[in-house]
């Protein structure tokens, strides 16, 4: 796992009613620092939301309720002992996870499947309009070795 990443796995309560899955808690380990807000995006199938990372400390952590992703992850940082490796991660309502992603490695994830997916981001920092803390790379960069069309396992 590249240095830095967490997964918590989110017990779903079910019942005949349907389910509850508490998906932020301040006592869990993964959301350390806490987030400073929370958005959540809709995105169609096969839609792929990728590459980007933030340089200012920001940290991710995503939810995916609704629908299925694939997250990936790349580690580029010089100091990292990962630095060079990819996760890859599929989570959403039939795998209930929370993904914590360090801000300075590129991240995005693409919607699998033949519904809508819903993403939760609980991210460190207050997003500034004025300045975004963001780069971008498209989806299919060379600089970044992993393949969205490549089933994962």
């Amino acid at each position: 796992m590249i240095e830095g990443v967490k997964v918590h796995d989110l017990q779903t309560n079910a019942d005949e009613r349907g389910h509850l899955v508490e998906i932020f808690r301040e006592d869990w380990e993964i959301y350390d620092p806490n987030p400073a807000m929370a958005y959540y995006s809709l995105s169609y199938p096969e839609v792929i939301r990728a590459w980007h990372r933030h340089t200012r400390g920001q940290i991710d952590h995503f939810v995916c309720p609704s629908g299925r992703i694939k997250i990936g992850i790349y580690d580029d940082r010089e100091e990292s002992s990962t630095n060079g490796e990819v996760n890859k991660f599929v989570i959403g309502e039939h795998n209930q996870k929370a993904v914590r992603i360090p801000g300075e490695c590129w991240h995005g994830f693409k919607v699998i499947g033949n519904e809508q997916a819903i993403l939760i981001n609980f991210p460190t920092n207050i997003y500034d309009y004025e300045d975004p803390d963001e780069e971008r790379l498209p989806p299919n960069t060379d600089k970044i070795p992993m393949d969205w069309e490549q089933q994962s396992h």
